[in-house]
């Protein structure tokens, strides 16, 4: 636990002396839901990963502002709509820029999934020394027009089913299933969620995330402005964030690369951990970042310029 940008972060520093890559979580997901084999490819490929709860997660701290009507929260990603809130994404990428302070980190490649892309993104145009790459996975640039969740899911959203403790495992992992890809592992994801929810259980915290993300405003202008080498990677399965939010980030943000997994949804398969971590390190040479070992080429991806 650390003191950073006036609140206290956990986080969990791994790996050697080697170019740090402060890794960032989506939303509800805790440091420990970034699967233990794709942080270890990182690792391999000589980076030290930096991970971190956000902050109203895991055991970073929480807040208490009155959390707004969840059809409030839904109204303001479909359209822009007013969400009283109490922090937005500008303050979760200060927070993370904080948190690099705090370790007397100058910059760091950044990585960030999902909500984690969306923070990760902002941090590349509010703080962009502190940026040396710049990786958004599976996220959008919040202009409300691309990357909109599949109308089902937006139901679903809307009416979110009642969970306890000893059920948050098994209901998140029936939620995820919704927006999965092919090679999504069901049993490997709700063991994930069971150590999660031993280790904090916050659902108001996910609630004030939520309508975070939807009070934040389109990140587009601040992105043509990103001089940071930038990887975009997405999923052709994603129904949660869908494949024009990958594109629209690429698009918005001039010089950047985009790979898209056909097999991939709002996930992180297993079956792309070695050649998403080559595609990381790849980005972080375009930074003039130090020569990266066990870097193969690839043959499975959909690139895009």
């Amino acid at each position: 636990m650390i003191a950073a940008n006036g609140i206290e972060i956990c986080y969990e520093d791994s790996g050697g002396a080697g170019e740090p890559l402060l890794l960032v979580m989506g939303l509800a997901g805790q440091l420990v839901d970034w699967p233990a084999g794709f942080v270890d490819t990182l690792i391999d490929r000589g980076f030290r990963v930096i991970r971190f709860d956000n902050r109203d997660i895991g055991l970073s701290t929480e807040f208490d502002w009155p959390i707004p009507p969840i059809r409030q929260v839904v109204a303001g990603f479909v359209a822009k709509r007013a969400v009283d809130v109490g922090y937005r994404i500008n303050d979760m990428a200060a927070d993370a820029a904080g948190l690099l302070d705090a370790l007397s980190i100058e910059s760091a490649h950044v990585v960030g999934v999902s909500m984690g892309g969306m923070i990760a993104q902002t941090m590349a145009f509010e703080q962009r020394s502190k940026v040396r790459s710049l990786t958004s996975i599976m996220s959008n640039t919040g202009d409300r027009r691309n990357g909109r969740a599949d109308g089902r899911i937006m139901l679903r959203m809307a009416r979110p089913p009642q969970t306890t403790r000893d059920t948050a495992p098994s209901v998140a992992t029936e939620m995820y299933s919704m927006w999965a890809g092919s090679s999504w592992d069901r049993a490997e994801h709700l063991a994930r969620a069971e150590r999660a929810v031993a280790r904090s259980w916050r659902p108001a915290g996910v609630e004030r995330q939520t309508a975070a993300i939807a009070a934040s405003p389109d990140r587009t202008p601040g992105l043509a402005t990103v001089t940071a080498p930038t990887l975009v990677i997405h999923g052709l399965e994603d129904r949660l964030v869908r494949p024009s939010g990958g594109i629209a980030t690429c698009e918005a943000v001039p010089g950047s690369r985009l790979v898209m997994y056909p097999d991939m949804g709002h996930d992180l398969p297993r079956t792309r951990w070695e050649e998403m971590a080559d595609e990381i390190a790849g980005n972080a040479g375009r930074a003039g970042a130090a020569v990266f070992n066990s870097v193969r080429p690839l043959t499975a991806v959909q690139p895009g310029q």
